[in-house]
């Protein structure tokens, strides 16, 4: 998910990183171009997808689980350095952007090289992909070279999704449904109704994670000639747009959990429904650097709402073992 900031700073992004810039070419200069810290969001729809194949499929693979996790943390970090890149490359950094600094705007990584590293990582992305065609057959390469162009054109190309509203819908399609879907069929060899709520679910707080990005930045991406979804909408209709995206992920919850017995457990998730409630309030409350906190607590919610989902289907996937015991 190509957010352009997922932990806490001290933006906005003429500011350096705690500790001073980085050295050209260095290790942390590196990292803040790859953007570790989102890793998280890669990692928690393959989880909810294991949680789930386990509890109504019936099935859990540990090799295939692995190389489904490594592929979704490679499109996210292909995703954070074409980002990266596609910005300078395009000159749209402005001192108006909250965000973190940017590795090739600050002339900490080249452009060349950033772009020869996205190259390396599709390599291992191919290899990768070429033992899940064994495993789940052709629709795995279908789905790769989908994520790959998906990350590319994001900020890439001559008509980059980040200029357009369609960015939420891309991270709700790929950061939920595909991504927890396939995760899913990969264990089952098939894709259930199941599988496919949970991926909306969490879908719908990643693309969450975005509106409040690119709501943050209103200001700064209309000055770039960027028209996301908050700049066509506005400030009033993208709030209750985030509202929407925030409860639909419980709705889906609900749904979820009454579909069989092994996931009545999805209910837990509702622990979480306060602060959702307040996530909500505050993006209309707060401007600014002050958004920073409701996106840092999009993130939080949705890792929080995906922990909950794979424990859940693993207490369902115990139960189901114990009955027959």
């Amino acid at each position: 998910m190509a957010t352009d900031n997922l932990q806490t700073s001290q933006s906005p992004a003429t500011e350096a990183l705690a500790g001073g810039d980085p050295a050209p070419g260095s290790l942390r200069a590196w990292l803040a171009c790859i953007r570790p810290k989102t890793l998280g969001v890669a990692a928690a729809p393959v989880a909810v997808g294991l949680g789930v194949a386990a509890a109504a499929g019936h099935s859990f693979s540990i090799p295939v689980a692995l190389a489904t996790l490594a592929l979704s943390l490679l499109m996210q970090i292909i995703t954070n350095m074409e980002n990266d890149a596609g910005y300078t490359k395009k000159k749209a950094e402005r001192s108006t952007r909250n965000g973190l600094p940017r590795a090739t705007a600050n002339g900490w990584l080249t452009v060349a090289a950033v772009e020869r590293a996205i190259k390396f990582c599709i390599l291992l992305v191919a290899l990768d992909t070429a033992y899940l065609i064994a495993v789940g057959g052709w629709v795995m390469a279908a789905i790769s070279a989908a994520s790959v162009i998906a990350a590319y054109m994001y900020m890439g190309g001559p008509r980059p999704i980040a200029y357009t509203p369609f960015g939420e819908f891309l991270v709700f399609i790929f950061f939920g449904l595909v991504a927890v879907g396939g995760t899913y069929y990969l264990q089952c060899a098939r894709l259930d109704a199941e599988a496919l709520l949970a991926g909306a679910a969490l879908g719908a707080i990643a693309a969450g994670v975005l509106a409040v990005n690119n709501y943050r930045d209103l200001d700064h991406d209309r000055e770039v000639g960027r028209r996301t979804l908050a700049v066509v909408t506005g400030t009033y209709l993208m709030q209750r747009i985030y509202a929407v995206m925030i409860a639909s992920a419980f709705v889906f919850c609900t749904i979820l959990a009454f579909m069989r017995l092994e996931l009545i457990f999805m209910l837990a998730v509702f622990i979480w429904l306060p602060s959702g409630i307040v996530l909500v309030q505050n993006l209309r409350r707060r401007k600014g650097n002050e958004l920073n906190a409701v996106m840092f607590g999009t993130v939080r919610l949705e890792l929080r709402m995906a922990f909950t989902m794979t424990a859940a289907g693993i207490l369902g996937a115990a139960g189901y073992v114990l009955q027959w015991l």
